[in-house]
């Protein structure tokens, strides 16, 4: 052994969650250290959004828009399917709280973030509920963390640094992580943990591997697990039956490969995989990877038969839920023609470059629809059949097989001039397909909580000294993805509830 450190509280992980529990704690007096795997803090919360799902808020009421903690829990009671009620409401009621002691501090503020809710039921805010944090600038951060944030995704995936302003999830990791070292706390990166310290059935710490050889962080009060689920493990996810590929999730490179789920449950730590991961379509990239893709805008998704399956509007996660119900549908074709001049007409991150996607077979095109089947492999009667009958919808502005543009969140996106706007006609040559795979945000099964954040036995005990949040807890949402921003705000709210717990 190399060494044996002292801390009040440890925190594996350095996402939204991670970072928002290790400033609180630092705040309350606790000396504490964020654990990071890799050499970047911020993990996929830094190629986020940055909503964060927090109903109830100060910053709601400010925004004057219809949002209360008694609407999210009659949404939650509508979406969610078997919930843990003390969870839920622990949630719930502790989100207010969370942003009101977020904001009292100078460095970092909210504000709300128009985008539709997922589910249309009792409690849903026309254009939701979900806020973020504001812009920063990087010359304004620590020289520690400027140095440290995670680049967005498509810069990340290409070598390059982060822009000069951040925004979304790099604002919220940013902010949270310049706000922890200012108040004394520590970050050390590329130190991967490799199990727990334990004394007389209490965790007391955590053993991690440097470059010298292992080392022991000791934690008085605690140790916090928010680092992410086991979506680069592609054993665990087989062993699981989380379908998609490690190669399409959106999580850094060598980042959430699971170990600290594994030593927890070496110690009898109890687990719920059953809620599977945040889907999402992926647009296949020519490295083999796959990019987040949400926001079709004119277009239409078919299987292997040539076939369409979805509402290709629906929100990601449960477009990807359509994805992984047959295995026809992985991968899937989406169809477009060149109205946005042979762009996608989508939000992916990243896109990549059409000509390399063309070069590659990513991407295909062909002058006629009957071209571009046999450029896919497609039925070409069938494509021909499932194109035409699309643009007769587009016509009359009605989608009978899976009624796109019916929900707010369809349109939310959409720009199209007809009838319905989330209905444009494929029908301007040349005609382009492009490959899309089962992505995924992160896996959402893992170690059982309680409303503390105490990591319990599966007897319902809980193992003294250890908590988990973030990707690294089943998600109390379960199978239910609400809204945007619902993986950050479960993660923030609950290990804060953690660092409440072990400061008491």
């Amino acid at each position: 052994m190399t060494g044996e450190q002292q801390y009040d509280v440890v925190v594996v992980g350095s996402g939204g969650g991670a970072l928002t529990g290790a400033w609180l704690a630092q705040k309350r007096g606790l000396r504490t250290v964020v654990v990071e795997k890799t050499g970047r803090i911020g993990g996929t919360s830094a190629y986020s959004g940055g909503a964060c799902w927090l109903p109830g808020s100060q910053v709601q009421q400010r925004a004057g828009i219809p949002d209360s903690t008694e609407g999210a829990r009659d949404y939650l009671a509508a979406v969610l399917e078997d919930p843990d009620p003390e969870k839920v409401e622990a949630f719930l009621a502790h989100s207010p709280e969370l942003v009101a002691e977020l904001e009292a501090d100078d460095g970092i503020d909210f504000e709300w973030l128009p985008f539709s809710e997922y589910y249309d039921a009792l409690g849903r805010v026309p254009f939701g509920r979900s806020i973020q944090p504001t812009n920063v600038k990087r010359g304004e951060l620590p020289a520690e963390v400027a140095r440290l944030v995670r680049p967005p995704v498509e810069l990340d995936r290409a070598g390059q640094e982060g822009r000069n302003t951040l925004s979304g999830g790099q604002a919220l990791v940013a902010r949270l992580a310049a706000m922890f070292v200012r108040d004394g706390g520590e970050i050390r990166t590329n130190l991967p943990v490799t199990g727990y310290v334990t004394e007389a059935d209490r965790v007391v710490g955590v053993a991690a591997m440097t470059p010298e050889g292992p080392v022991q962080l000791r934690a008085a009060r605690g140790v916090l697990v928010a680092a992410g689920g086991y979506e680069g493990n592609a054993e665990r996810r087989a062993e699981r039956g989380v379908p998609g590929d490690v190669a399409w999730t959106m999580a850094p490179a060598e980042t959430n490969t699971g170990e600290p789920i594994d030593a927890a449950v070496a110690l009898g730590a109890a687990t719920d995989f059953s809620a599977l991961g945040w889907f999402c379509p992926g647009l296949a990239q020519p490295d083999g990877g796959g990019s987040f893709t949400l926001g079709f805008r004119s277009g239409l998704m078919v299987d292997a038969t040539g076939r369409r399956y979805a509402n290709e509007c629906l929100p990601y996660d449960r477009f990807g839920r359509e994805m992984a119900a047959a295995p026809e549908r992985v991968p899937s074709w989406f169809v477009f023609d060149s109205r946005e001049g042979g762009r996608l007409p989508a939000i992916a991150m990243p896109e990549g470059d059409p000509e390399a996607h063309l070069a590659a077979g990513t991407w295909v095109r062909a002058d006629t629809l009957e071209g571009l089947a046999a450029a896919t492999g497609l039925p070409s009667d069938a494509l021909v059949e499932t194109v035409t009958r699309f643009n007769g919808f587009c016509e009359t502005g009605t989608d009978d097989d899976f009624g796109r543009g019916a929900d707010e969140y369809d349109t939310f996106f959409a720009g199209g001039t007809g009838p319905n706007k989330a209905l444009t006609p494929c029908d301007r040559p040349p005609f382009l397909a492009a490959r899309f795979v089962l992505a995924d945000l992160g896996t959402k099964g893992g170690l059982v909580t309680d409303a503390a954040g105490r990591v319990l036995r599966e007897d319902g005990t809980a193992i003294a000294g250890l908590y988990a949040a973030s990707n690294s807890a089943a998600s109390v949402f379960g199978s239910c993805y609400p809204g945007p921003g619902a993986p950050l705000g479960s993660a923030m709210v609950f290990a804060s509830l953690a660092v409440r717990d072990l400061a008491s």
